[in-house]
């Protein structure tokens, strides 16, 4: 009796075992199966709804965005485990004169001590349109040792209240999950064109 009722519970955890791992091939067989078109949705969708998140914020930054020659919109997803971080995203960038859109992906990797998970969104505003194409054509990396300057309290050039220089006439708004942010944490970021859905 003993043996069969081992060999019966040895078999219960096979047939669960088998049943998690037909269900998370399951899941990812779903998450491969959305179309190109439904993944230019999803990212447009992030788009709308962090520039609303922005406007929100950052009235202002509505009309910065308007009169520049394009902008950036793009959804991080981060963790970082004591010494070392990272994470990956997807985004859109918008050229506001001939309204093209070029969809991006960025990686990140993070030093330092820490432990968590991160979610923040990146709207990047060019004011210029050479600045807009290197990033689009060149891809864009954001060095570990950036610098940057915050524009907060209405201060900010031309109406980039709230923004950060990056480089004369590249900005960029970071939002987290509490509001505008105006200390940068996404050093050390590559940002490149996403071939699979242009």
């Amino acid at each position: 009796m003993d043996n069969f009722g081992e060999s019966h519970r040895q078999m219960r955890r096979r047939v669960l075992r088998a049943g998690v791992i037909a269900s998370l091939f399951s899941f990812a067989g779903i998450a491969r199966a959305q179309s190109v078109q439904e993944q230019r949705d999803d990212v447009r969708a992030t788009v709308n709804d962090t520039l609303n998140r922005l406007y929100s914020a950052q009235p202002s930054a509505k009309q910065a965005i308007a009169k520049a020659a394009g902008y950036g919109v793009f959804n991080d997803f981060g963790m970082k485990i004591l010494f070392a971080g990272g994470g990956t995203g997807k985004g859109l960038v918008v050229n506001n004169r001939t309204k093209k859109e070029t969809f991006m992906k960025m990686v990140e990797v993070q030093a330092g001590l820490g432990l968590g998970v991160d979610k923040y969104r990146l709207v990047w505003v060019f004011e210029r349109v050479a600045d807009l194409d290197q990033f689009i054509n060149q891809g864009w990396e954001l060095g570990a040792q950036a610098t940057v300057t915050a524009q907060v309290n209405g201060q900010g050039a031309q109406g980039f209240a709230g923004a950060m220089s990056i480089t004369p006439g590249v900005w960029l708004y970071q939002l987290s999950e509490e509001g505008l942010a105006v200390d940068l944490t996404a050093k050390g970021t590559k940002y490149f064109r996403d071939d699979s859905l242009n």
